[in-house]
């Protein structure tokens, strides 16, 4: 079933007064938005930082206009006392720097009767689209108060306000101003002077969204990483083995590029920008062809003008690693939002019969293992391996538990110097065979895109040519991956498949299914190619029915799993494009609705 946007409420606009007594929260969403310049990022990146310190988990959103940079701009954030993977359904707090163009994300910051809306008292109103469900609007005058405080930033009144209704300590704040700070000595202090007034500020305002007491922070900060996919993603490459790195930027790839020039220079690894997508995808294929592990990072316009060098990498066998931070299209299409709108192009976009490799991270904090996982595969199994991240988990940033060390580095299988006999494509039982690094003594042989003889002479021989093909196949359906394939949670007779940054709604969906007493199983997908038939059948047993959800609009997961896969009854379908995620809430009502939708069928049955 395609999901339908759900009508908008009546416009209405009532003031609403604040609760007498304090609403304690088992998480809070915030909502700092602004126009270009007005530092909204800035703010909530330190507000990110400041939950951190004091011992919270939090999810900073980074969402944007078409135009890329400048412009209107929003950090959407939730914090919580557990590990966050997802925006909750509605916001508790909208900040808004200014009102220019904020409109324009009424539909990604959701609102509801008990939210409180801030904004400047000089601009007039908040646009109708965020009030007309009842919430409550408090005018300030934050322009004023900036200027009243010489050398102050009005995002850092942002940072007070927000973090002083959320229940963030003062301290904690300081702390992360301070920590940010790169400018005089002066300015901080007036900075810091700012910062405390909003806070002081937000004590008048009420308690309205403050969070639950949770433990004790002084020991839970310690060991917790504030971290993005794209930098996660950086990270289980360079512990995967990967030291060059060749890439084109392109939004919303780029940051990941940016992380790791500095952090191959210390591991004695390099960066190289090339002029264009398809020289950083033949320059890792030519750094990889010489032994040395390799990746480029990119997104949907540049992964399909990579497709040829990836066929290239598939039949001569040299390991490369692509990260596909995949945003809504197709074309250009919208650069600064997210859509899983490429996993069709990567399981079956080459030309030929090219098996490759195909993962998903399945969180922020699992960017770092699958890209990690990614490196060795490619490496053990002499292929191309394609992961698709995407804008929503690339850009966005998590306060997440020290993420520990998948345990697999890149392990080629090299030739020894003087090999008797040597023939690089040796049809071997694994499909796997000895790779040659040049330079080695007594042993060299040709790797191009022709297809070619078990010594790697040219060859258009029928025999030749299916001799490879099967090759290059049984290696991939042969090999054993483990149970990292796929996350498999929960029980029941009923399932839903889903993959990438959509797990975790799906997830909280789940959880707030199971206090009710609805048991579904939860297969997220880590491992999307080569298909896997024993092990679904396995993580299925005993499951009657099976939705899969995802965010795109063509159901691209559904109808890849369904040409791979024997699925159990009559598998359906959730799905949506982006740019809007999915949210719990959602979620949850088209599993039900599905389940009530099949219960004539199953009885009858």
């Amino acid at each position: 079933m395609r999901a339908n946007p759900t009508a908008d409420p009546p416009a209405e606009v009532r003031s609403i007064p604040l609760p007498a007594e304090r609403r304690l929260r088992d998480s809070v969403s915030v909502a700092i938005a602004g126009s270009g310049g007005a530092g909204v990022m800035t703010a909530g990146t330190m507000l990110l930082d400041a939950a951190a310190r004091a011992g919270l988990y939090g999810l900073m959103v980074r969402t944007s206009g078409p135009q890329i940079r400048g412009g209107e701009a929003a950090a959407l954030l939730r914090l919580s006392h557990r590990p966050v993977q997802a925006l909750d359904d509605h916001f508790d707090l909208l900040l808004a720097m200014d009102w220019q163009n904020v409109h324009r994300f009424a539909d990604e910051i959701p609102l509801r009767a008990d939210s409180l809306v801030l904004g400047d008292s000089g601009e007039g109103d908040a646009p109708e689209a965020f009030t007309r469900g009842g919430a409550r609007q408090v005018a300030l005058p934050l322009k004023k108060m900036a200027k009243a405080i010489a050398g102050s930033w009005g995002n850092m009144l942002a940072l007070g306000l927000s973090g002083g209704l959320a229940g963030i300590p003062l301290a904690a704040l300081e702390d992360a101003l301070r920590a940010a700070w790169k400018r005089s000595a002066e300015s901080l202090a007036a900075n810091l002077q700012a910062l405390r007034k909003a806070y002081e500020e937000s004590a008048t305002l009420g308690d309205a969204i403050a969070l639950a007491p949770g433990p004790d922070s002084a020991t839970l900060a310690q060991g917790r990483w504030q971290i993005s996919g794209n930098e996660a993603a950086g990270l289980g490459a360079i512990r995967g083995g990967v030291r060059f790195v060749a890439a084109y930027p392109i939004t919303p790839a780029t940051e990941l590029l940016e992380w790791m020039a500095p952090a191959l220079a210390r591991v004695g690894g390099s960066l190289l920008q090339a002029e264009d997508e398809l020289a950083s995808v033949n320059m890792i294929i030519g750094a990889s062809y010489g032994g040395v592990p390799s990746l480029t990072a990119t997104s949907g316009p540049g992964l399909a003008l990579m497709t040829e060098a990836l066929g290239l990498a598939v039949t001569a066998e040299v390991p490369i690693v692509v990260v596909d931070v995949m945003r809504g299209g197709p074309s250009t299409g919208i650069p600064a939002k997210s859509e899983q709108s490429d996993l069709s192009f990567a399981v079956s976009g080459l030309h030929g019969d090219a098996p490759r490799l195909v993962l998903a991270p399945t969180s922020i904090a699992d960017c770092v293992a699958t890209t990690q996982w990614a490196v060795h595969l490619a490496e053990a199994l002499q292929t191309a391996a394609i992961v698709l991240s995407d804008q929503w988990m690339g850009q966005s940033r998590a306060i997440i538990d020290r993420p520990a060390d998948a345990g697999c580095v890149a392990a080629r299988l090299t030739a020894a110097a003087h090999s008797p006999d040597y023939k690089r494509y040796r049809d071997t039982a694994s499909g796997i065979s000895p790779m040659a690094i040049p330079g080695t003594p007594g042993i060299v042989y040709t790797a191009d895109g022709l297809e070619h003889t078990e010594a790697g002479i040219p060859s258009s021989q029928a025999r030749d040519h299916r001799l490879q093909l099967d090759k290059r196949e049984r290696k991939l359906l042969q090999y054993d991956y483990g149970a990292a394939w796929a996350d498999v949670e929960g029980d029941g007779d009923v399932a839903v498949i889903t993959f990438g940054s959509v797990s975790g709604s799906v997830r909280e969906a789940l959880a707030r299914l199971a206090s009710q007493g609805v048991a579904v199983r939860l297969v997220v997908l880590r491992l999307l190619a080569p298909a896997l038939p024993a092990r679904m059948d396995q993580a299925l047993a005993g499951v009657r029915r099976v939705l899969v959800i995802e965010q795109n609009h063509g159901a691209q997961l559904y109808r890849y799993l369904r040409s791979m896969y024997d699925l159990p009854g009559r598998p359906a379908s959730f799905h949506r494009p982006g740019p809007l995620p999915l949210r719990p809430a959602e979620l949850a009502t088209a599993i039900i609705d599905w389940q009530r939708a099949e219960q004539p069928v199953a009885e009858a049955a």
